[in-house]
This record gives structure tokens, C-alpha cells and sequence, in this order.
């Protein structure tokens, strides 16, 4: 005799979450987001041209593109939790669209190139200091790059103990997965210390 003490899996109510994906210039937000995107992700990228040097910083690997306005995507994290990514532009001259993009947002992850550590100090900074927004860091590593105990990790970032940091491959499927499960957890563990209002605003029935 089964139980009635739960719906079944079809009448699960659907929560919709946005994440933001932000980080510095050529850290790997498009990847991330198009590694996991169920749905074909939408990325406004353009050439970077001759009109940009001296403004763009142009990132080891040969980078030819760049963000210009955001990338998205969208990932059924759980039967009953459906997120929708969006990537912040990494240029400091696009910052000005970081606040519209994190408005309603359940939380971010802040992607870090340690060879480019440097890239990640505005991200880390605007989430610490000028959002209210739930955060984790992650540190992309992938073949060829430098590994670092996150211990050295988070002392170079001056990282505030409380922000969980993790590793990803942004080309990987389940490591963003991970990363993602892990920046929900933290924002569903901090809901339970200051109450339920504050995450309300952020999750919508699908």
C-alpha cells in the first residue's frame, strides 16, 4: 500500500530560480553556461577588432570573442527546481549591466582563472560589497592549468570564510552541475538562518 504522505513526482510544483554567472574577462562564463544549458544557450558575443585595443585586455588562449551583454541558459537542476543562468559581460566597461542582471536573483557563482587571479578581485568585490546577493566562488580548473590548494585560493582573494569556494571545469557538464548545486545549497542553508522572506522574492513557480 503506498504512502500518501507525498505527492508523486508529477505533481511536483515547479520552482524557477535565476543565477547569475559572472567573473572576470575570458574566465569562462559563455563555457559554463553553454556546458550546462539543457536548451541551446544564447550568448551575444562579438568580434573583438582593432577598435577595441587598448580597452579590451585580449587573455592568454587567444580569445576572439567577447560578451556584450549577457549569455543564457537554463538547467532542471531537480524535478522540482528549474534555474535560468545568466552570464554577466566580464569588461569593465559592461559592469553598468551587473545590477539589472543580478535584480531578482537567487544567487551567483563567480568564476576564477587562478593564472589571472587578479581578473576575479571586481566580481568577488561587487558580490561582497555592493549586492545582497548569495555567492560562491569557483575556481576553473581544466588541463594546463596551475592547480592551488583553495586553502592559498581563498587567501589570495582575501575571501570572507563564510563564501563557500569549490572547483569546476567549466567544459564539464556535471562539474558546473556541481558548482551549481552547491551555490543553491548555501542560498537554501542562509534562507533557514534569516527566514524564508528573504528568498521568496527570488524563486517563482514555473
Amino acid at each position: 500500500m503506498g504512502s500518501s504522505g507525498s505527492p508523486p513526482e508529477g505533481d511536483l510544483l515547479t520552482i524557477s530560480a535565476k543565477i547569475v554567472v559572472a567573473g572576470g574577462f575570458g574566465v569562462g562564463k559563455t563555457t559554463f553556461v553553454g556546458a550546462v544549458s539543457e536548451v541551446p544557450p544564447m550568448s551575444n558575443e562579438a568580434w573583438m577588432t582593432e577598435a577595441g585595443e587598448g580597452v579590451d585586455e585580449i587573455p592568454p588562449g587567444g580569445k576572439s570573442t567577447t560578451t556584450v551583454a549577457m549569455d543564457f541558459g537554463r538547467i532542471t537542476l531537480r524535478p522540482d527546481l528549474l534555474l535560468y543562468l545568466f552570464g554577466t559581460p566580464g569588461q569593465a566597461r559592461f559592469w553598468f549591466l551587473w545590477d539589472d542582471l543580478s535584480r531578482g536573483a537567487l544567487g551567483a557563482v563567480v568564476l576564477v582563472d587562478t593564472s589571472r587571479i587578479d581578473e576575479s578581485f571586481a566580481a568577488i568585490n561587487y558580490f561582497e560589497n555592493d549586492s545582497e546577493l548569495p555567492f560562491v566562488v569557483a575556481v576553473n580548473q581544466f588541463e594546463g592549468k596551475p592547480v592551488h590548494d583553495l586553502e592559498e585560493v581563498r587567501d589570495a582573494l582575501a575571501l570572507d570564510p563564510a563564501v563557500p569556494l569549490v572547483t569546476c571545469d567549466a567544459r564539464d557538464r556535471a562539474s558546473t552541475i556541481a558548482t551549481l548545486t552547491e551555490l543553491v545549497s548555501h542560498t537554501l542553508s542562509l534562507a533557514v538562518l534569516s527566514g524564508p522572506r528573504e528568498l521568496a522574492g527570488s524563486v517563482a513557480p514555473a
